[in-house]
């Protein structure tokens, strides 16, 4: 097989006495010829560890695995396994956890254009909390509740003003992003004004998201010290 580093591959991976890769023990050609190409290989030790490795450091139902990274019956099952919570971002990601025996309480639902139905669907499986992004989304919740639907658990999803050095379609945490509520501009603290005197929400926190492939870590030590910051300031 062409020469890989061992360390961008699956802990299980070696090669076997044909010169193929097997992953978990499974010889990755004979995977190829049963199934066809792409096939796509996860290796369920390697997975485990990961998550393990994580929950160590930070604690059970600490650690918020993102679905959209993949996601199946099966994934959703392991991660809450070993420990982890699960973030959906639609109603979709929401169903597939469900139907894989993994409780609502055990989600988080992000996404900044949630349907009501989304978040209806949201609050019915009882998720940890719902991410929310706009003010629409808590005119939404309002409405929900007008309904008859029980108070919904929420965080606040804050743009710090933090600009990361990624690509511009996944810089989400600049003052310009289209995303969450800006603290610069006060958008943040009219929205915690506003939930604090809601009898639609309960309001248990903040969140941020300054972008994906973020590689430097002095990034998200100024995220943390600016939502620290307004955090003592609430």
């Amino acid at each position: 097989m062409s020469r890989i580093a061992k360390h961008l591959l699956p802990d299980t991976a070696v090669e076997n006495k044909l010169g193929r890769l097997e992953i978990g023990g499974c010889d990755v050609v004979e995977l190829a010829e049963k199934f066809g190409t792409p096939v796509f290989v996860y290796d369920e030790e390697h997975l485990r560890a990961r998550c393990r490795e994580a929950v160590e450091v930070f604690g059970r139902n600490q650690v918020v695995y993102a679905t959209k990274a993949f996601l199946c019956g099966a994934m959703a099952r392991l991660a809450h396994e070993e420990g982890l919570m699960l973030d959906v971002a639609t109603g979709g990601e929401l169903f597939v956890v469900l139907h894989a025996g993994v409780p609502g309480t055990a989600c988080v639902l992000h996404g900044n254009n949630k349907s009501i139905e989304e978040l209806k669907m949201a609050i019915e499986a009882k998720v940890r909390h719902i991410v929310v992004d706009n003010f629409d989304e808590l005119d939404r919740l309002d409405e929900l509740h007008r309904q008859g639907l029980p108070r919904a658990r929420i965080q606040l999803r804050i743009t710090p003003g933090v600009a990361v050095h990624t690509h511009e379609f996944v810089s989400t945490g600049q003052d310009d992003s289209k995303f969450g509520f800006n603290l610069r501009n006060g958008d943040a603290q009219r929205a915690v004004d506003l939930v604090r005197s809601s009898a639609s929400v309960d309001f248990v926190g903040i969140h941020c998201h300054i972008g994906s492939n973020v590689f430097a870590a002095e990034n998200f030590e100024q995220a943390a010290e600016i939502m620290v910051n307004f955090a003592n300031q609430l």
